[in-house]
């Protein structure tokens, strides 16, 4: 059986069983592919980020600077673009290697953090949208902003005013338009194509209690889709319900926020074929 029809039989499927297959087999293939992920991230992210890369078995490369591009972009197995600290001397850069990631044919990620907390970030946002990212992820109010093009009123930065079933309908308005794939996380993640919609239902809610955590996921679908390319709902779906699951372990052994932190990392290290399968959430919606 080829990948794609894999990943089309799972989301036909949609039983639990097969989803935790699913996901062991590609964070399998992640381990033993050790993909190249350039992270063009925020510094508050830029150590959760490789870290949690690392632990999952890619491998992280924060290259953010112009000049290196060119070179360095078409070599890496996937981009991963983060807007959490913004600014006029790195938007020329997430550019031209969305731009350069899409001439390689290479997967890229776009987190669109905070685009409503200003008109600069608006726009940034919908300029990099029109590059074609193969994945968006974003907070249920980051959705529906980017989704409708529109700041979100009573926008508090990275914070959502909603919760993720909120958002399924501006996910799939936002994939039909940019032909990404949409995930909205939350309590629920959802992730669309548009048309299917799936839920991963791992996680803790301490894991919200841990900056960048969500920066952190989103690098691990960067990783899951590049051994996944050809099936990046798949691919997305199973990474944001590893990393849950590795919140959840983690949270078995922790007393708070830092301890969780190192514990989920050891936990995402750590996985084996048995929790994998047997405690993966993931489900087809619609």
């Amino acid at each position: 059986m080829s990948d794609m029809a894999g990943g089309e039989e799972a989301a036909a499927d949609g039983s639990a069983a097969r989803w935790g297959r699913r996901a062991w087999e590609l964070l399998e293939r992640v381990r033993a592919r050790a993909p190249l992920v350039q992270c063009i991230t925020n510094f508050v992210s830029m150590d959760l980020m490789a870290n949690a890369l690392l632990a999952a078995g890619a491998s992280p490369a924060m290259v953010h600077s112009l000049r290196e591009i060119d070179d360095f972009t078409p070599r890496a197995d996937a981009l991963c673009v983060n807007l959490g600290t913004l600014s006029d001397g790195w938007l020329p850069s997430m550019r031209a290697a969305a731009a350069a990631a899409a001439r390689s044919s290479r997967p890229w990620i776009l987190d669109p953090v905070a685009v409503s907390a200003s008109e600069f970030r608006m726009e940034a946002c919908l300029g990099l949208v029109a590059l074609w990212p193969t994945v968006i992820r974003g907070n249920p109010s980051e959705i529906i902003a980017l989704s409708s093009a529109c700041r979100v009123r009573d926008s508090k930065g990275v914070d959502s005013f909603h919760e993720s079933p909120d958002a399924v309908e501006s996910a799939k308005s936002l994939a039909q338009s940019s032909g990404a794939i949409v995930a909205v996380s939350g309590a629920t993640d959802f992730i669309t194509d548009g048309q299917i919609v799936v839920a991963a239902q791992n996680g803790v809610a301490m894991m919200q209690k841990i900056t960048a955590t969500g920066c952190a996921v989103t690098a691990l679908i960067a990783a899951f889709v590049a051994v996944e390319p050809s099936n990046p709902l798949e691919a997305t779906s199973c990474a944001l319900s590893i990393f849950g699951l590795a919140g959840e372990l983690g949270m078995e052994m922790a007393n708070g926020p830092a301890s969780l932190r190192v514990h989920m990392i050891d936990s995402l290290h750590g996985l084996h074929e048995h929790t994998v399968a047997s405690r993966i959430k993931i489900s087809l919606v619609s």
